[in-house]
């Protein structure tokens, strides 16, 4: 890349930023009430996502073949447990995520 192709490549990423970063001020400022479905999309939207992304990550797992998920279904359910009793997000994905990679590292490997 030559300088100025950086200098732009630079300016459209700064420009792409503001824009994502500003423009839900400029879209919805505070005086004026917030849409229904712009609030409904507020509520539904995280666990959507969540929902999407468990499919996503088991979707290759087979419960015919191999270790028979037994490590997922071990690290899916330390991450219920641990989200039923910290109620913390993060605690709960770390806890899963680190059970599920020594579980396969090491028990089932």
């Amino acid at each position: 890349m030559t300088t100025i192709q950086r200098i732009l490549t630079i300016a459209v990423i700064v420009l792409g930023t503001m824009l994502t970063r500003f423009l839900p001020f400029l879209v919805f400022p505070k005086d004026k009430p917030v849409p229904g479905y712009i609030q409904y999309l507020g509520k539904v939207l995280a666990p959507a996502v969540f929902g999407l992304l468990v499919v996503y990550s088991l979707k290759g797992v087979s419960l015919f073949s191999g270790n028979h998920a037994i490590p997922e279904i071990i690290s899916i359910g330390l991450v219920v447990l641990l989200h039923l009793w910290k109620r913390q997000m993060l605690v709960s994905i770390a806890g899963g995520t680190i059970c599920y990679m020594l579980l396969v590292q090491t028990v089932f490997s």
